[in-house]
């Protein structure tokens, strides 16, 4: 039995690894979760690819060399003995018909430079928000056609993955979120999740593991068990879940409360729009603006048109803006307001008392049992880069301010939510007055008193 016959006839995919097994755009990620076959669906994947493709060069990673060797060198020893070369002293499998499949480590940041200049038809990394940005983005370099492939095959790199590490964020962005910038096409990135439900083998002959994955603390289990994106250690808002918090749209009332909070600067303007109705019974965000590189006149026109010529109660804005600038003597405030910007207040700026007040919001429920804070769809980049804040190591209690791209709309929504004068569950201070005055004369011994004692005079 050869190489190929051996891999088919151990090959029995549940559905996730067969849409794996079959995909060809140039990026494809599997997995989300543990327990969803990752290591295994890589393996077989790399050596289909190898055994069909004469001449094929592979270079499949992992961050240490220990991970390597017992998730890949070994298992594929036994499976390749007899049909391909294992060469120690290079880490690589050479297969009769020219094809390689090279394995390496990437421990370190600069261990990357070891690949620059070489050229890999595909290119696998294992586990891959364990690696950085960087990393990756160095290795797309390496990722071209070889000469005995050229013009037949298109260059492709794989990826197995779940929820945290290093990489979290830019592995969420191109396979989760579909955040693109220029140059990147939606069509070229394919994700496939797979949880340990997918796994029929799994669950058959290791139920004490899925278990241990049902067991496992709330915020690990939802990375873990559910492959949810939005949890994960380090996460500085481990209260927020999009499927919680992001609700269906709807005509907000005329009598609502409406108003706006607006982080500013010239990197990012993002400017959100924030209504509660009359009885304080929820809070909604429903509108964004989130564009880069806006000097305050252009930033004061997208305003008004994303606005729709709205009228707001007042904006919640970065409290620098209030500050003299150099420009003529003129404010932020001036300038905003001169071309056509009303209502402008310095929002209050304390980040650590704000951090705690956005927390309350987003643990509450209001009275039908939704989210108190809930969050429209088109508010993307708030619903995007929100879960993506993380703790400050040198601050107890505030957020990282790096990235600096996921702080801008989390920080309007800070200004926003400490300018409300009431927290989930609170009344109007009207009706505090009103309930006040009911218990002294209808309610209680106290009241029932008053009251009989009027009655009978």
């Amino acid at each position: 039995m050869n190489a190929t016959e051996k891999l088919l006839s151990s090959l029995h995919p549940f559905p996730p690894q067969e849409a794996f097994f079959k995909a060809t755009a140039p990026r494809v990620a599997y997995g989300g979760a543990r327990g969803g076959g990752k290591s295994f669906a890589m393996r077989a994947k790399l050596v289909l690819l190898a055994l069909a493709h004469p001449g094929i060069q592979i270079l499949l990673l992992r961050r240490t060399f220990p991970e390597l060797r017992e998730n890949h060198i070994n298992p594929l020893r036994r499976i390749l003995y007899g049909t391909a070369e294992w060469k120690e002293s290079t880490k690589e499998f050479l297969f009769p018909g020219g094809s390689r499949i090279k394995l390496g480590y990437l421990a370190d940041e600069g261990d990357v430079l070891q690949y620059q200049g070489q050229s890999y038809e595909v290119i696998g990394m294992e586990e891959a928000t364990q690696f950085t940005e960087s990393q990756y983005y160095a290795l797309t370099e390496s990722n071209r056609l070889h000469g005995l492939l050229r013009g037949s095959f298109i260059p492709r790199m794989y990826f197995t993955c779940n929820p945290g590490g290093v990489g979290h964020a830019w592995v969420k962005r191109l396979f989760v979120d579909r955040d693109y910038r220029e140059g990147e096409k939606a069509e070229d990135y394919v994700f496939i999740p797979s949880t340990v439900y997918d796994n029929e083998y799994l669950m058959r002959e290791d139920p004490a593991y899925v278990k241990t994955l049902e067991s496992l603390p709330p915020l690990r289990r939802r990375a873990m068990l559910q492959g949810d994106w939005d949890a994960f250690e380090g996460q500085f808002f481990p209260e927020f879940d999009r499927a919680r918090h992001e609700i269906q749209p709807f005509s907000i009332p005329e009598n609502w409360v409406r108003f706006g909070a607006l982080d500013y600067g010239l990197d990012m303007t993002a400017c959100l729009w924030m209504a509660y109705p009359p009885d304080r019974s929820r809070l909604v965000v429903y509108r964004e603006l989130y564009e880069p590189d806006l000097v305050l006149s252009r930033a004061a026109q997208r305003i008004r048109e994303s606005g729709e010529g709205e009228a707001l109660r007042y904006i919640a804005a970065s409290p620098d803006l209030a500050g003299r600038r150099q420009e003529g003597g003129k404010s932020g405030f001036d300038i905003l307001t001169s071309h056509g910007i009303k209502g402008l207040c310095p929002a209050e700026n304390a980040r650590i008392p704000g951090w705690r007040r956005l927390r309350e919001f987003l643990r509450a429920d209001c009275r039908e049992g939704g989210p108190f804070l809930g969050i429209f769809p088109q508010c993307r980049n708030l619903l995007r880069t929100l879960p993506r804040l993380m703790f400050d190591p040198r601050v107890a209690e505030d957020a990282a301010l790096t990235p600096h791209e996921f702080t801008h709309a989390p920080d309007a929504l800070r200004y926003g939510i400490s300018s409300l004068p009431f927290l989930p569950g609170e009344e109007k201070e009207e009706s505090l007055r009103v309930r006040d005055l009911k218990r002294e004369f209808f309610g209680g011994d106290f009241g029932k008193e008053r009251y009989m004692g009027f009655m009978k005079k």
